[in-house]
Parts: structure tokens; sequence; C-alpha cells
């Protein structure tokens, strides 16, 4: 007795699976410019690393002799892979059959991906491309009955961001629950013009009567990475998968490990001689604060997290002497770094990323304090922004900031973690209180003012007199500052407190869970 005839069998249904929804809907797909499910986890994983699960799952269709007549596999793709060494669970939608949606078993298959990354505790990587799963009208016709909707299994999503990392790419045209799963992950990233997302297409925007419109006007990237749904963009799936790999090598497998510490070869003690001149003394011109990050930090090892969006803060990840760290630094080129609603909600995603997968956090900080005006005011800005304070107090893992110019007003304090003892030192650019003297002087001195003779030469009298006790140092003398750093050894300070943060982090849960 032999089995080979069902093995037979078994390697005729995988070549069938194989065939994706068939060579003209596969001609189509690059047509578009995008590759096939298959094509897209040769392309990120490791070389002969993905193992498949569910195969065989899909549609098949029998004559009278129970032998099988036809076979349309289903339209997503899962199994374990490796990304640069390190485990992660792999799944996609195969737009070539059906673009994605409810037929072929796709439900089970992805309530499975879900499932199995959360109980093996891996990262999840996902290529999403088509509704991810939702129903179409024709659905409801094939079942014979319509149905409630009901997000079985989304716990598991949910449940999944306290574990382990999940990362989404937008890779074709994303609505529905597949737009909610590339926004429920830590991280998320659309292709550039060939990919869009949506909570509705075209077709459902007209019957509302909500005008005619397209899926570019609805779902481009230029929206939706201005608007904070997706995280980043990219000009191609290969950027897209390198990201993917890049973001991930920050973090931990999952929460119950340290992030990885990875082999360095910038020296720590690196001292960057341009430093001393970055800061111009007049508090009124900008400088560039990517030069400063891109200065102490390990070389090239800065990765941004959102760049196109909430701009007067920049937020990302990167190494000091191997260590992986959180960072964030006000932007001057942008509203002098003052903190807009934007901003807030951008800042408060990477002190969660922080907490949950313990990375030390770095603030370089040069902040006016929150925006003020009519529109900050209609956006709740003072809203998000103590959302964002109590996400910095909430967080667990070890703080350093480094006041490189302002620091005024509430958003000033986040020089200083509520509640904790940490390094926090400056520059001697270093200037600071509840509001700047030149915003404040005219208000204070108001009756003083008035009653003289030459209003602009006691203005300028007042403004010297207040300038000769502004200095950092007189703040220094009260311990209000605990040191004062030459910019030029900024690097070798924070790469001395990242071992030390290195030692004291430990492998804790926060006191919540990671907010989507």
């Amino acid at each position: 007795m032999s089995w080979e005839d069902e093995i037979k069998e078994l390697r005729h249904r995988e070549q069938l699976a194989m065939r994706m929804g068939g060579q003209d809907k596969v001609a189509r797909q690059h047509e578009f410019g995008k590759l096939t499910i298959r094509e897209r986890i040769a392309a990120i994983c490791d070389p002969d690393s993905f193992h498949e699960i569910g195969t065989l799952a899909g549609v098949g269709k029998y004559d009278d002799a129970g032998n099988l007549t036809e076979f349309t596999p289903s339209n997503f793709v899962l199994g374990t892979a490796e990304l640069d060494g390190r485990p992660v669970v792999l799944s996609g939608d195969d737009f070539t059959v059906r673009g994605g949606s409810a037929d072929a078993s796709i439900g089970a298959k992805r309530a499975r991906a879900e499932g199995l990354a959360l109980d093996l505790r891996l990262p999840h990587v996902r290529l999403v491309d088509g509704m991810g799963g939702g129903g179409s009208v024709k659905t409801i016709e094939m079942a014979g009955r319509t149905y409630i909707p009901e997000l079985r299994g989304w716990e598991t999503v949910v449940q999944h961001l306290a574990i382990a990392p999940s990362v989404s790419l937008a890779l074709g045209s994303v609505a529905g629950i597949g737009a909610a799963r590339v926004a429920t992950s830590h991280y998320s990233v659309i292709v550039r013009d060939t990919a869009q997302m949506m909570i509705a297409g075209p077709a459902l925007v007209d019957w509302a009567n909500l005008g005619d419109v397209t899926k570019e006007e609805l779902g481009h990237a230029r929206i939706h990475t201005r608007n904070g749904a997706i995280d980043d963009e990219v000009a191609t799936e290969s950027e897209a998968f390198d990201r993917a790999r890049r973001f991930l090598s920050y973090l931990p497998t999952a929460t119950d490990e340290l992030p990885p510490r990875v082999q360095s070869t910038d020296d720590p003690e690196r001292r960057h001689d341009a430093l001393i001149e970055l800061v111009p003394k007049d508090p009124r011109k900008i400088y560039k604060m990517h030069k400063l990050i891109a200065a102490v930090v390990d070389d090239a090892s800065f990765f941004e997290i959102g760049e196109k969006w909430g701009r007067s803060i920049i937020t990302g990840l990167a190494h000091l002497d191997g260590i992986p760290i959180a960072l964030f630094a006000e932007n001057p080129a942008i509203y002098g770094g003052a903190w807009t609603a934007d901003a807030c909600r951008k800042l408060i995603r990477l002190l969660d990323l922080a907490s949950t997968f313990h990375l030390p956090i770095v603030h370089l900080e040069d902040c006016p304090g929150f925006l003020i005006g009519k529109k900050s005011e209609e956006e709740a800005t003072i809203r998000f922004g103590s959302s964002a304070l109590a996400a910095l107090g909430q967080s667990n893992v070890p703080f350093c900031c480094v006041i490189v110019r302002k620091a005024f007003g509430v958003a000033g304090g986040a020089n200083h973690k509520p509640g904790a003892h940490h390094i926090r030192v400056a520059w001697p650019s270093g200037d600071w209180g509840s509001l700047p003297i030149e915003g404040g002087i005219e208000v204070a001195y108001k009756a003083e003012l008035a009653s003289a003779t030459d209003y602009d030469a006691h203005l300028a009298k007042i403004r010297d007199r207040l300038n000769r006790v502004r200095s950092p140092f007189r703040s220094a003398e009260y311990f209000e500052i605990e040191e004062i750093i030459d910019p030029r050894d900024t690097r070798p300070v924070l790469c001395r407190w990242a071992h030390l943060a290195r030692k004291a982090t430990r492998v804790e849960s926060p006191a919540f869970s990671y907010r989507p």
C-alpha cells in the first residue's frame, strides 16, 4: 500500500494554487505596476524562508465522479518567514482573485494569520491589497443572505499590538476593513502612485451623493501621509519592503525581550565640531534640526516616522552606540517648532511605541510652546498636547533631554518626564521660561511703558535688563538645569546615557495597551 497517488494530487493542487487568479489577472496586476502576492513574498523575506499555511484553501468544482475539474485558490496567502534572520508571520491579499474581497475562505485564513502572530508572539507583516476580507454586493447573492457586520477576531488584532510589532503595507487599492488593517498597526507605508486607501470606493461615494471622485482623490498617499492615517509613503514596493525590514530591526521580536543591540562602527566619543555654530544667536533665526540628529546618533541610523505630517515635531528611531532608542525633536523650520495638534498626535504614537517595546526616549528640545492662534484653538491643540504630555509621563522607559534652545510654556515642560529623575542637559543657547521675553515684555511692563517719555527707548532698556538675567548659567546656579554642555560633546553624553538606560530598562508591560 502506498499514498503516492494522494501525494500527486497534493502537488497538483499546490500547482493550481500557484496560478493565483490566472495568467490574465496576473498580467493585469503587472500592468498596474504591482507585484503579485507571491512575488511580494519572495521579495520581502529571506530566500527560501517562507513556509506557507493553507495553500490548498479555495473553491473547487467537481464532476459527477468526484474529480476536481476547476480550482480557485483563496485570495489570501499566509505563513511564517524570516526577515533578516528573524521570524515573522507574513500575510497578504491576492488581488488577482476577486480583488481581495470576501470570497474563497479569506476570513478564516486572515483570522489564522492574526492568531498565529499573537500566539507565537511574532511580528506580523501585512501586505494589503484590496478590501482585505470585506464583502461585496455579489457576496450576498453567493451566500443567499445578507449578514450583520461583526468584527469577529478583531480583538486578536488589537491584542497583538501589545505583544509584538505589526507592520502594514498598503500596496494597492485598499478599502473597508483592509484600510482598518493598515491603520491598526505600529507602522504603515503606502506606495505613492500604485496604491490608495479609503473607507469606501468612488462608486459608494457617488451613490451617497457625496460627489464624483476618483480613487486618487479619495485615497492617494498625499492625503493619508499628511493626515496621519498612514505613517510614510514610498515610490516603489521594493522601498516599502525595505522600510518594513528596517523598522522591525529596531524592535524586539516580542515585548518580553529587549530591543536587539547592533554592532556600531561609529565612535561613541565622536565630537561634531560643526555643532558649536549650529544654533544662531538670533532666536528668530532657524537651523536644520535634522543636521543635529544626524550628528549625534550612530551614522545613518535615524529612521524617521511620519515625515509628512505633524511636521513641527520630528519623530523616529535611531541607534546610540548600537543601542536602539526612540527620538523626538522640535523642528524650528516649521512653526518655529511649536507643538500643533497633529504633531502631538504623532508624538503620542512614538511614545506609546517606545513604552511598548522598551525603547529609551531622547528629546532634543527647541520648543517655543504650543502653536497659538485661532486655528490652533479650533483644532483642540491643548487637548492633544495634554495627551502627549500624559503619554510622556506614563512611559515606563528611561528618558533624557538635551535642551538645544527654547523651552517655553506647557509644551516646553516636556524637557522633564513627570515623576522621574533623569538626565537632562542644556546647550549654552538654552532659553526658557513661562513665555518668551520678547512676547510678554510689553504686557508685563504695560504701565511702566505707558508712563515713559520715549516708549521705544524704555522698551529697549527693559529688554536689556531682562536679557542679563536670562542666561542659562543663572538657572544652573539654582540647579534648575543640572548640566550645561559644549554642543560638540552631545553625542558622547547621549551614548554614555544610552548604556546606563540599557542597563536600567526592564521588560515590563506599560500600564496601558498600545493605541492605534
